[in-house]
């Protein structure tokens, strides 16, 4: 075999890495449409935190992170915390940003995969809340952004993905874990959570919002960043302070940087929340991966620009 020279190898390297980073990603409905199925089906019985059921959408959710190529963030996928007598974990994966000195700053896109198991109403002697909108769609949202990331390889600051345990408990899981993460001195740029963004709304001129509208220019950034009217202010979400409703709020509690969910159901579109009816074939898979495809340019920018330009209103 012909010896290749260090400077051809280098010059393969470099190829390849700009092959990785031009080459083009569109997320599919069927991929999406995936994952929601199999956290949402019945033999997960409703994710209920402590349960067999989320034990098995957490190592789903490890090895659909373990095939893209997203490593650990710490030892093990699994951030384990204690809920009383109940062993909970979040799973979080980890994409280390390629530039020397961003790399330290780091973006969380963030979900719950919990949800409350048989505590719904039964209906037709059916009675496991499937959590389909809340939040397979959520989580299904996280891993097609984590596999679209892991491939592209060209995210300057660095990315952790976070699903969460026990929201429907409290948020103990991200309280947990934003705790654990100060703790340790993350210097944390801005957190993206994501609730029910399986149903599209019928009558507005954007296509999600995003909760705690007013406390930063995040809104307005994601649009420039897309040259689109994809983000915009939900009346029902500020009536109903969903800002404190989700796993965006203890980050910002302990951070005080930019933390928010972005969703495309307030509840004013969708008549299924906690019901037996959530049920992975009412989600609109297309209004999805359009969504997810349409917001990846936006966290690509977030992770490559030179400065934090998402920033908190005074």
């Amino acid at each position: 075999m012909k010896k290749i020279g260090l400077l051809t190898i280098l010059f393969l390297i470099v190829c390849c890495k700009k092959t990785d980073e031009s080459k083009t990603i569109i997320i599919t409905s069927d991929q999406v449409k995936e994952g929601v199925t199999y956290l949402a089906s019945d033999d997960l019985k409703g994710r209920e935190t402590g349960t067999i059921g989320i034990d098995k959408a957490a190592t789903y959710i490890e090895n659909q992170l373990r095939n893209f190529g997203v490593k650990p963030y710490f030892e093990t996928y699994r951030d384990s915390f204690k809920i009383k007598k109940i062993d909970a974990f979040n799973v979080v994966g980890f994409i280390e940003g390629n530039d020397d000195k961003l790399k330290n700053e780091v973006i969380i896109i963030g979900a719950h995969y919990d949800h409350i198991g048989y505590k719904s109403k039964s209906v037709e002697n059916d009675s496991i809340g499937n959590g389909a909108n809340d939040n397979a769609t959520g989580t299904a949202t996280v891993l097609a952004i984590a596999e679209y990331f892991a491939a592209k390889n060209n995210n300057k600051r660095s990315i952790m993905f976070a699903l969460f345990s026990a929201e429907e408990m409290g948020l103990l899981g991200s309280k947990h874990l934003s705790k654990k993460l100060k703790d340790q001195n993350l210097d944390l740029y801005t957190m993206i959570n994501f609730e029910m963004t399986g149903v599209p709304f019928p009558d507005r001129d954007y296509v999600s919002f995003v909760s705690g509208y007013d406390l930063s220019n995040i809104a307005e950034k994601i649009n420039h960043y897309t040259s689109s009217n994809l983000i915009g202010f939900s009346d029902v979400s500020k009536k109903y302070n969903l800002f404190r409703a989700s796993d965006n709020a203890p980050f910002y509690d302990v951070f005080n940087v930019p933390c928010h969910t972005i969703s495309s159901c307030d509840l004013s579109n969708y008549d299924y929340y906690h019901h037996v009816d959530d049920e992975a074939e009412k989600m609109d898979y297309e209004h999805m991966a359009s969504f997810i495809n349409s917001l990846i340019p936006a966290i690509e920018t977030m992770s490559n620009t030179p400065t934090k330009e998402i920033k908190i209103h005074e």
